[in-house]
């Protein structure tokens, strides 16, 4: 296949060998990380270079933007929300770095638990594959620089990893905290000082000021507004931008001897065990803030005890939805710190106020929309909330809240059910929509399509120990076993999924390349439904998305071929197509 031939067949796209395209880029990006751990920034330099022209990783920015992210099917200003493979090929083709971008488009969305909305800023579609093209090549140097409690927006880490670093920071003192937070930062950052800390070489640094500067379009106030500051959210390059913009702060606080700086994305925490101490810091971080037209926002900026009520505050405090906290004990009950003496306190963390009461918010309006729809449907909606808040929670003491929560949900659904038979008694009503699994009497569920479905329950999420991820630690480093195993345990994996994975190695089992932070991952059926496959664990498999739409393709095929062979057709055509499937399924199936 000629790189510059824009005239492929669709299938072509589908027959492309992403494994040796993948493994030739992240070859290209650990050599980048490498150059500028060694501080070889020439060698960085021209590797960048030659990864910002390379044909595979266009293919591979247009494939992350088109088929992989999650968000691909919002428009920009162009109204283009998928592309054929031939068009694919076509944007591989074109990609190139200019000193222009189309303007994006302003969309609002609502803040979790507020009235207030963020602004969103979606670029166009060729944009977007460019902002992927050029973050492939400067990822791999900033995860060599950046600082290791820095945790927001990077590969490898995750907001449970800023809470063990939390916890790490306390666990054997009790500490002053101020618990800050930036007044829209991404809205307000000074693109000439980002640029001038970004340092890089001018064919990049002209397409990123192209990118910061690109005018802003509201198609529900039908204006066009230009924009001199910030980095707009909603492009695949503003994390890294405003990651980069706001580098710095840890070490400035660790000028301060005995301070600590945490942070994720604009949220942060600074600790002190004396408390003017702790007012210098904020003093010198808000200094630092003001060179890049930054400020904290006084609002949700506040300085607490990890222990003691302090100025009408309550102990503890809120951050990324956990409630920290230290509460005094026994002697008989407390922790000892490394030395064997006695700390008389104990550090606790568990779901905020604020996130419980939004989840449980959500969970009722959905059975309130609900109210006519068949049990089944219930189950299929309520179970993706549950599942994912409480395996955002499942690594801190949970377990009390878990049993709360569960117990007004069962409220609700029995006050849901109770209104569909107001003619009915409460006993009868409960046998309809309960029924009895193992010592659990009150199990929400039912038998539905040949199999028994049932509600999820908050209580019966096991609590495990999330372990941080290591000092610097990046997936550019190369350490593929490392990573590997920190995928298989992150604890928003479904337990299921965690399996499959632990079975799999850690591989996808189409290109046998290693799952790596951001990738998504889709579960497939070896043998499809419809070829008579069943749901068991041992017909299960795990993919990469845009490898499960290469399975789905190749058992349409092949499903196809055992239907031609049925019925007696010539089946010659269809063995064209199977060169590149996975043929030893067509035994079983035929």
């Amino acid at each position: 296949m000629s790189k510059t031939d824009s005239n492929q067949n669709t299938v072509e796209w589908k027959q492309l060998d992403w494994r040796k395209i993948q493994k030739a880029v992240w070859k290209l990006q650990k050599r980048i990380y490498r150059a500028y751990i060694n501080g070889d920034v020439k060698q960085g330099r021209r590797l960048q270079k030659t990864l910002i022209k390379s044909y595979y990783n266009r293919l591979l920015s247009v494939r992350l933007v088109t088929q992989d992210n999650s968000g691909k099917k919002t428009a920009g200003v162009d109204q283009v929300k998928s592309l054929t493979p031939k068009q694919r090929f076509q944007l591989a083709n074109g990609l190139k770095l200019e000193d222009k971008s189309q303007p994006i488009r302003r969309v609002w969305i609502p803040k979790p638990g507020r009235n207030e909305k963020r602004p969103l800023g979606i670029p166009v579609m060729r944009d977007r594959a460019t902002q992927a093209l050029v973050k492939a090549a400067l990822e791999p140097e900033w995860e060599s620089r950046f600082e290791n409690n820095s945790y927001g927006f990077r590969p490898g880490r995750s907001a449970h990893d800023a809470v063990e670093a939390i916890f790490n920071q306390i666990r054997y003192k009790s500490k002053f905290v101020l618990d800050a937070d930036i007044a829209k930062c991404f809205d307000r950052i000074n693109h000439h000082h980002l640029l001038a800390k970004l340092n890089t070489f001018p064919t990049i640094r002209r397409q990123i000021r192209a990118w910061l500067r690109a005018d802003i379009y509201d198609f529900e106030k039908n204006q066009k507004t230009p924009n001199r500051q910030g980095t707009p959210q909603g492009g695949v390059i503003s994390p890294l931008l405003s990651n980069i913009a706001l580098h710095g702060m840890e070490n400035r606080i660790k000028q301060i001897k005995g301070a600590s700086l945490i942070r994720y994305a604009d949220d942060f925490v600074i600790f002190y065990k004396n408390l003017d101490t702790l007012k210098v810091c904020q003093n010198v971080i808000s200094e630092w803030l003001s060179h890049y037209d930054l400020e904290l926002k006084f609002s949700k900026t506040k300085v607490v005890h990890t222990q003691l009520e302090l100025d009408k505050h309550q102990p503890g405090f809120d951050f990324l939805g956990f409630n920290i906290r230290q509460y005094k004990v026994g002697k008989y009950q407390s922790g000892k710190n490394g030395q064997g003496k006695l700390l008389g306190f104990k550090t606790i963390i568990r779901p905020s106020s604020d996130s419980v009461r939004r989840h449980y918010e959500k969970l009722s309006l959905k059975i309130g929309r609900l109210k006519a729809a068949p049990q089944e449907k219930i189950i299929s909606e309520l179970n993706p909330i549950i599942r994912g808040w409480c395996n955002y929670y499942r690594t801190v003491c949970s377990q009390e809240t878990y049993s709360k929560v569960g117990h007004l949900t069962h409220k609700r659904l029995r006050r849901w059910a109770d209104r569909r038979h107001p003619n009915k008694s409460k006993y009868w009503v409960g046998d309809k929509y309960w029924v009895t699994i193992g010592e659990d009497n009150w199990v929400f569920g039912k038998e539905y399509k040949d199999d028994f479905i049932t509600l999820e329950r908050h209580t019966k999420t096991a609590i495990v120990r999330h372990v941080k991820v290591r000092g610097n630690k990046t997936p550019y480093d190369g350490d593929t076993i490392y990573w590997a195993k920190r995928k298989g345990s992150h604890p928003e994996l479904k337990p299921s999924t965690a399996k499959l994975l632990k079975k799999q190695m850690g591989l996808c089992n189409w290109c046998n390349l290693n799952f790596l932070d951001g990738d998504l991952i889709e579960t497939d059926h070896i043998i499809p439904k419809k070829a008579g496959g069943s749901n068991s664990r041992d017909n299960l498999q795990l993919l990469h998305k845009h490898c499960h739409d290469a399975k789905t393709y190749s058992d349409q095929l092949v499903i196809k071929l055992h239907q031609a062979k049925k019925s007696g057709e010539k089946t010659q055509k269809w063995f064209n197509n199977l060169d590149w499937l996975w043929v030893n399924d067509i035994p079983t199936l035929l």
